[in-house]
């Protein structure tokens, strides 16, 4: 059996104890999992003790497969090390390390020693494929590890209680393990229990916010709960689906909020920069008019729909969001498979601006809106370097190696999606920051390339951070 070797060492601008801490926090896995992997957890994360097994479920093309691996070795605040149980490997040996570079610095190291199935063949076959996973994989945990507790240490002070609507979604989920790795206590407000160990409270956006003591006193509420805009043709149900639950739900949920005897400090509510409309090569910032057409009517009667809030005095940001970058959801993971099949192009003429941001950008704002006190109202969620829909074509093909030389023709997208083409894929929306720029908002991925590459796991080459990654 061949035992290979992959090492990688990151400097970590946080002091040694608050790095072990991090990852032995509940919703640290969901963390470090890479977006484009489909592996969940068995249950909530626990706290790291000898002899304590975590059990993972792999969803394949043949079907789910479980993945169970024992915590040994476990010296608190400094290492410890996993060893596969049962799983997909003939060997698999994983230590973490945390040591200390000075009072403010730490080094987070992973080593891994592992063996593939079917010995020689496995490795004739695999070895070179599954060694480069692996770095991919350990790549996009460092960056993920460093740039949260960056992040954290940015907006610092007491744990704040924050309950988050559509917490089951690709973004409410990528929040609430966000937020209890900083410390924070989460409350999830969805359909069903998610399972996550977190406090929860039955919701859906057809019913009225029920009265929970748990909801006194917050010190913020996210609401990013409604029908998905992208999931299909915009039939005449599926637009009344989708105003409802935003306009509609948005006012049940404040309703709710505003008859408790302590509102919420702050609430967060999720807008799009829909509102905007198709508006040409024109900059638009948080004082432009709003646009025409369903979506734009969406957005306004969405936001308009959180004002009762704050009438009864709770601080209302509305984030208009942008396209959301993430390997784990939205439009960059659905193109992908197109993409690395070389079949990627740019959608009509290309020169449609595309007003973007990275998933964990719109964590960190998340955060930056509920600790800075002077936002209030519109904020625009994108990233300051918006780009063309040829751009952005460009950027996806290059990270993954590949050519773009596919146009699909807007009569085409019209064709098989009908209005939701127009609204989504061929409008031109150029939209800046200006008041995320103005509050000192700092961008972890300024650029589409940026973004890209780090949740596909070829991260920004860090050489003050990435010390070593060696592998055997």
């Amino acid at each position: 059996m061949t035992i290979r070797q992959f090492e990688k060492k990151t400097r970590i601008n946080a002091p040694r104890e608050r790095l072990a801490h991090w990852h032995d926090s509940r919703g640290a896995f969901a963390r470090l999992s890479p977006p484009w992997t489909t592996a969940e957890m068995v249950g909530p994360q626990r706290e790291v003790v000898e002899g304590m097994r975590a059990e993972i479920r792999m969803r394949t093309p043949l079907g789910s497969r479980r993945w169970i691996a024992q915590h040994e070795h476990v010296v608190q605040g400094h290492e410890f090390t996993d060893v596969q149980i049962e799983g997909p490997f003939a060997g698999w040996r994983h230590t973490h390390r945390f040591s200390a570079c000075d009072d403010n610095t730490s080094e987070l190291t992973d080593q891994v020693e592992y063996a593939l199935p079917l010995g020689k063949l496995g490795e004739l076959v695999a070895g070179r494929f599954v060694g480069n996973e692996i770095d991919r994989m350990f790549t996009y945990r460092h960056e993920t590890t460093a740039n949260d507790l960056d992040v954290h240490a940015r907006y610092h002070g007491p744990p704040l209680r924050i309950a988050i609507t559509g917490s089951t979604g690709m973004v409410g989920a990528a929040l609430t393990a966000f937020l209890t790795t900083g410390g924070h206590e989460v409350i999830e407000i969805c359909r069903r229990d998610p399972g996550h160990g977190n406090t929860w409270i039955p919701w859906s956006s057809d019913d009225d916010l029920p009265s929970d003591e748990r909801l006194e006193g917050l010190d913020a509420v996210v609401h990013l709960a409604g029908e998905s805009i992208a999931a299909g043709r915009w039939t005449a149900a599926r637009k009344k689906a989708i105003h409802d639950s935003r306009a509609d739900g948005t006012q049940r949920l404040v309703a709710g909020l505003v008859k408790l005897a302590k509102p919420p400090r702050t609430l967060i509510s999720a807008s799009a920069i829909g509102l905007y409309g198709d508006r040409g090569d024109a900059c638009l910032s948080e004082n432009s008019d709003g646009g025409e057409g369903f979506l734009a009517d969406v957005c306004r009667a969405w936001e308009t729909a959180t004002d009762p809030a704050s009438a009864a005095g709770t601080r209302v940001v509305n984030l208009r969001i942008g396209v959301v970058l993430s390997a784990s959801g939205g439009a960059l993971r659905q193109s992908l498979p197109v993409f690395r099949a070389g079949l990627g192009g740019r959608i009509g003429h290309g020169r449609q601006w595309m007003s973007w941001i990275s998933l964990d950008d719109l964590l960190a704002i998340v955060l930056h809106c509920i600790r800075t006190e002077a936002l209030v109202g519109p904020v625009n969620a994108v990233a300051p370097n918006t780009c063309t829909n040829a751009e952005f074509t460009k950027s996806v093909a290059g990270t993954l190696g590949r050519p773009a030389f596919l146009p699909l023709p807007a009569t085409a997208a019209r064709l098989v999606m009908g209005e939701l083409a127009d609204a989504l894929l061929l409008a031109s929306t150029r939209v800046v920051p200006t008041r995320l720029e103005e509050s000192n908002f700092v961008f972890h991925s300024p650029s589409v390339h940026d973004a890209i590459a780090n949740t596909l796991g070829y991260g920004r080459k860090r050489e003050e951070r990435d010390l070593s990654a060696r592998t055997d």
